[in-house]
C-alpha cells in the first residue's frame, strides 16, 4: 500500500510544504502558475542548499498587504480556474486556519480578518501546496507526520510576543492530534499556515508502520539554522493489512490491595479511558502475596490514568513504559437476529477486519446473548455459537 510520511524534524510552513512536494515530483511550473493566480505575489522556484542538503525552495513576493476575512478569501479562491478538488482542499484548510485563529482571538469567523498571516502569502501557499498535492495524485495515499518541531522561545505578533508554538498552531495542533515537541533551534518553525496544511493532509494518527522508500523530497526553509532547516517528506510503500495504534504501558506493582478495590479500580481505570486493564497475581519481596496492574492506554492519558491508580490503590509510583506502536484490527458494530424455539432475539457482535476488507473476527456481546439464553432457556453458549454462525453467513 502507497504511503506518504511528512518529517518536519525542523518545522513546516507553507513554503517549506510547497517546496518539499516540487521536490519530490510535482510539476513545479504548475504549481507556481497556481500560486500566482490565486495571489497577487511573484514566485520564484529554485534550487537551495541547507547544511549541506540539497533542497526546493520556494521564495513568495508579496506585492500588495491587506486585511481580507475569511469569507473573501474563500469567494476569491471559489473564482479560480482551478481543478475542483486543488479548490476543494484549499477551502478546507482555510477553514481549518479561520477556525483556529477565531478560537485564540474570541471571535466569530465572519469578523475574522487575517491580518497576522500576511494573508497573500498564504493564499499563495495554501493553493500551491493543494495543487501540488493533486499533481503528485496522493489522496489515494495514507498520509503520516511524525511530531512537529516548533522551536523554543517566542514569537513576536503586533499585539505582542507569545511562546512558541504560536496560539493558532497551538490550537490546530490540539484540534487535529497532531504530535509536537520543542526545538531544536530557538525561534518559530511552525507556522499556523503550515500547521493547517498538516492538519489537512495527515489522513492517519500514530506512527508509521515499517516503509520501504521509493522517493524523499526537501523542501527548504527561508532561514539558516544549526539543523537542516528542510522539510522532509518520504514516499514508498507499506506491506500492512492492520491499523497502527500508538498507546503506552501503565505498570506498577502493590502487595496490601484487596481484591475488591482491584476488582473496583478495572471499573474506574477503564471508565477513565483506559484500553485494557490487567492484575497479574505475583510475589513479592519477602514472599508477600501481590499483584502488577498493567494498563494499556494512550499517550494523552497515561499521567490521569496513574493519578487514578496511585488515588485508588495507595501505590508511591507507576512505570510508564513507552511501546513503539500496536496493530490492532479495524473494528465495528453489526446486529443480527436468531431464532430459538420460534422467538426472535436481537444481538450486537463486534466484527474485526484488516485494511484490505479481509474478515478476521466476529464475536457476539455476551450481555446479549446471556439475555437471549436466559429468556429462551437454552445455555449461553448455544446462543453464541447460533449468533456468531448468523453474523459470519450475514458479514462475511
Amino acid at each position: 500500500m502507497k504511503a506518504v510520511l511528512f518529517d518536519p524534524f525542523s518545522g513546516a510552513s507553507g513554503d517549506m510544504i510547497n517546496a518539499c512536494l516540487i521536490d519530490i515530483g510535482a510539476d513545479a511550473g504548475k504549481v507556481k502558475d497556481a500560486m500566482e493566480l490565486a495571489a497577487d505575489v511573484d514566485v520564484e522556484i529554485s534550487k537551495t542548499s541547507r547544511n549541506g542538503i540539497s533542497a526546493s525552495r520556494v521564495n513568495v513576493t508579496t506585492k500588495k498587504e491587506g486585511s481580507l476575512t475569511l469569507q473573501e478569501i474563500v469567494r476569491r479562491v471559489k473564482s479560480l480556474s482551478l481543478p475542483d478538488g486543488v479548490i476543494s482542499d484549499a477551502v478546507s484548510v482555510f477553514n481549518i486556519l479561520g477556525k483556529a485563529e477565531a478560537n485564540v482571538h474570541g471571535v466569530t469567523l465572519e469578523k475574522l480578518h487575517f491580518h497576522e498571516l500576511g494573508q497573500e502569502d498564504a493564499i499563495a501557499d495554501i493553493v500551491g501546496a493543494c495543487t501540488a498535492f493533486h499533481d503528485l495524485g496522493l489522496k489515494d495515499r495514507r498520509i503520516y507526520c511524525t511530531p512537529v518541531s516548533v522551536g523554543r522561545g517566542f514569537v513576536e505578533f503586533s499585539h505582542g510576543k507569545f511562546p512558541v508554538p504560536a496560539p493558532a498552531a497551538l490550537e490546530i495542533l490540539k484540534e487535529y492530534s497532531l504530535s509536537w515537541q520543542s526545538g531544536p533551534v530557538e525561534g518559530e518553525m511552525l507556522t499556523p499556515t503550515g500547521a493547517a496544511l498538516l492538519a489537512h493532509f495527515v489522513s492517519e494518527r500514530g506512527v508509521c508502520p515499517p516503509m520501504r522508500t521509493d522517493r524523499t523530497g526537501y523542501g527548504a526553509g527561508s532561514r539558516e539554522t544549526s539543523v537542516p532547516n528542510v522539510l522532509r517528506v518520504i514516499e514508498g510503500e507499506i506491506d500492512e493489512a492492520l491499523v497502527s495504534d500508538r498507546i503506552e504501558m501503565l505498570e506498577t506493582n502493590v502487595d496490601d490491595v484487596t481484591g475488591q478495590v482491584l476488582g473496583n479500580l478495572i471499573d474506574e481505570l477503564l471508565a477513565a479511558g483506559a484500553k485494557d486493564v490487567s492484575i497479574i497475581p505475583a510475589t513479592m519481596k519477602k514472599g508477600r502475596s501481590g499483584s502488577i496492574i498493567q494498563v494499556i492506554a494512550k499517550p494523552l492519558d497515561s499521567d490521569r490514568l496513574a493519578r487514578k491508580i496511585i488515588e485508588e490503590t495507595g501505590s508511591l509510583g507507576v512505570r510508564i513504559i513507552p511501546v513503539k506502536h500496536r496493530l490492532i484490527a479495524q473494528r465495528e458494530m453489526g446486529k443480527v437476529d436468531i431464532t430459538i424455539k420460534g422467538r426472535v432475539f436481537p444481538i450486537a457482535v463486534k466484527i474485526a477486519r484488516d485494511l484490505h476488507g479481509a474478515l478476521l473476527n466476529i464475536s457476539a456481546e455476551f450481555e446479549d446473548c446471556k439475555k437471549a439464553s436466559h429468556e429462551a432457556g437454552v445455555p449461553v453458549r448455544e446462543v453464541i455459537r447460533l449468533a456468531e454462525e448468523e453474523a459470519h453467513r450475514v458479514f462475511s
